[in-house]
């Protein structure tokens, strides 16, 4: 085993099947597969003292940004080794630093369980609180074209109870 927490993330992500660019010394660029977020895209960056975890969750939300942002504010309360964070955009990411004698295969298992775990599990709420009204415009618009709705299907019970909707048509 290394004590060199480079060695220890590229055995790592090796070991765990993961595709990875080691883009510079110490920085590696890779994706998680999810199942409602389909890919988490996450950068390690090795630091002098830390390691820094950062994946891109969801761009801006279109609206009610203050209802998401503070959803996801009291989503950090229950969270582990990361947090979410927004950029200077209003982009969603989700973010930690982990002391480099803390780097292991074990805690990056636990660190990167957490980042996908925490970017799957939240991704539909940030959609709903966040894009409804662009969400709502594309079921509408593929209802009225007889366009497959399959990808908006988390979505289709508020969906169906809108306005726009009257006539619950079941269409896949």
């Amino acid at each position: 085993m290394s004590d060199d927490p480079r060695q220890v993330i590229r055995d790592h992500l090796e070991s765990a099947e993961v595709e990875y660019d080691e883009v510079s010394e110490g920085v590696f660029s890779f994706s998680l597969p999810g199942e409602k977020k389909l890919q988490t895209a996450v950068r390690l960056d090795v630091g002098s003292h830390a390691l820094g975890v950062h994946a891109f969750v969801c761009r801006k939300p279109d609206e009610e940004h203050e209802r998401v942002y503070r959803w996801l504010l009291e989503r950090n309360l229950k969270m582990y080794g990361v947090a979410f964070a927004v950029d200077r955009l209003g982009d969603i990411y989700l973010d930690g630093r982990l002391p480099l004698a803390a780097v292991t295969s074990d805690e990056l298992d636990r660190l990167l369980g957490s980042v996908l775990t925490y970017a799957d599990e939240s991704f539909n709420t940030i959609l709903e609180l966040g894009f409804a009204s662009s969400i709502r415009k594309e079921w509408e618009w593929r209802k009225l074209r007889g366009e497959p709705t399959a990808n908006l299907e988390a979505f289709r019970g508020w969906l169906e109870d809108s306005p726009g909707d009257q006539d619950g048509d079941q269409r896949e």
